[in-house]
């Protein structure tokens, strides 16, 4: 161990800048196998604390817990090094071997390690060595596809005979392992949202997300959402539109929908950030957003909680008026804007907080990305010639000449 840290105490202290771009690339190489030969052999002394007891001797509940205590890691990661070391020094000599070589790196490794838990003993050292040698080509994703189908590489004629059952097999094991967590993260606004799909209801989920989660920019205004963050709007507008249905089953004897609690007195003086029944706090935006395009139910008490008043759930944009909205504006209303009616909200020109009425002269069409920045405040919106126009920020235009979409319009 004195020779293993004198070794590193070397490239640390190593000018990494006199190197050539080439030199650089070598090094890197050389320190990522060596990380992988550290991780082997790190591996291999895990698994001798597992297994000569001492976790439970020092009154551990597992050799997990234990690990995650004595070297203050995660439980995750604790639980999937004992997973490994296990495997490596009882199934998976092959990628022992390479492991300790720094052919194969733990990624990997754990990929090839899941796989071979499914493969058929008679083939099994021919597809662990198969595996091993496409690890030197392809990183843990591309792996774990080949990995499905190597019994069907190393051995066609048995994979032909086990193709169904196996399957079966894994679309139970996948649906029972099936989870979803909606996790506060202390400190923040966000809510971490993690779970496990089979490849069915992944099916289902993508093939709903994918037509919600296009960009809808302009070539004026391009959408500047990254790939995650429309996945995540679209989760969250499927669900809207699938509360707007009003076909989900009751809950405590009413249909699903979200309360927001007002205070009195900041609802007079305009500051209506609001509390949902779970206890988190929205901003005054965010509740005026709510108030305009989602069905909601308002109550509003004093501030020693009193109930003063019971909303009725607002009344949407609907039938008829919908109708009339889209006769006139043809899709999104904001300037430039080509998105068609069916991506389009109903939003009050006077917000329905502010007693706004729920009618053609007091509503704009606006596709959901409008719809956000108008209710961020910048930009005005209003019926003018019983058509909408849009007062834009100074920094867009130091006069705040009004403008209107002409895209619906033209001829």
């Amino acid at each position: 161990m004195a020779a293993l840290h004198e070794a590193l105490d070397s490239c640390l202290a190593e000018p990494l800048w006199a190197r050539t771009p080439e030199q650089l690339v070598a090094y890197l190489d050389g320190l990522h196998a060596a990380e992988q030969r550290l991780a082997a052999a790190k591996l291999a002394a895990v698994r001798e604390i597992d297994a000569s007891g001492l976790p439970c001797r020092q009154g551990a509940n597992s050799a997990e817990s234990w690990l995650r205590d004595h070297l203050h890691i995660g439980g995750g990661t604790a639980t999937r090094t004992v997973k490994l070391a296990r495997a490596l020094d009882r199934d998976l000599p092959v990628v022992a071997a390479g492991l300790a070589a720094g052919v194969v790196n733990t990624d990997q490794a754990h990929v090839v390690a899941a796989a071979m838990t499914t493969v058929p003993v008679v083939v099994h050292h021919d597809a662990e060595t198969a595996l091993v040698d496409y690890a030197a080509t392809f990183g843990p994703k591309e792996l774990g596809r080949l990995a499905e189908r190597i019994v069907e590489n190393v051995a066609p004629d048995l994979a032909a005979q086990l193709a169904e059952p196996q399957l079966e097999a894994a679309e139970r094991e996948a649906f029972n392992a099936r989870q979803l967590h909606l996790i506060d993260v202390p400190g923040t606004s966000k809510v971490r949202v993690q779970g496990v799909l089979d490849r069915e209801g992944a099916a289902l989920v993508r093939t709903v997300l994918h037509p919600l989660s296009k960009p809808c920019g302009t070539p004026e205004e391009p959408d500047l959402r990254a790939p995650e963050q429309r996945r995540a709007d679209a989760l969250v507008e499927a669900c809207r539109r699938l509360l707007a249905t009003k076909t989900l089953p009751r809950t405590g004897g009413d249909r699903p929908q979200l309360v927001l609690t007002l205070d009195y007195d900041k609802l007079r003086s305009g500051l209506t950030a609001a509390t949902l029944d779970d206890g988190a706090q929205l901003s005054a935006a965010t509740v005026r957003r709510l108030a305009c395009d989602a069905g909601i139910v308002p109550v509003v008490v004093k501030g020693d909680g009193q109930v003063l008043d019971i909303g009725r759930e607002r009344r949407l944009f609907s039938g008829h008026l919908r109708r009339a909205l889209i006769v006139r504006d043809r899709g999104c209303a904001f300037p430039s804007c080509d998105r068609p009616p069916r991506f389009c909200d109903g939003h009050h020109v006077k917000s329905w907080l502010d007693l706004g009425p729920t009618c053609l002269d007091n509503g704009v069409l606006l596709c959901r990305h409008h719809h956000r920045l108008i209710h961020q405040g910048q930009w005005e919106v209003r019926i003018r010639n019983n058509l909408p126009e849009f007062v834009p920020p100074s920094y867009v235009d130091k006069q705040r000449t009004p403008i209107r979409n002409h895209y619906h319009r033209r001829p």
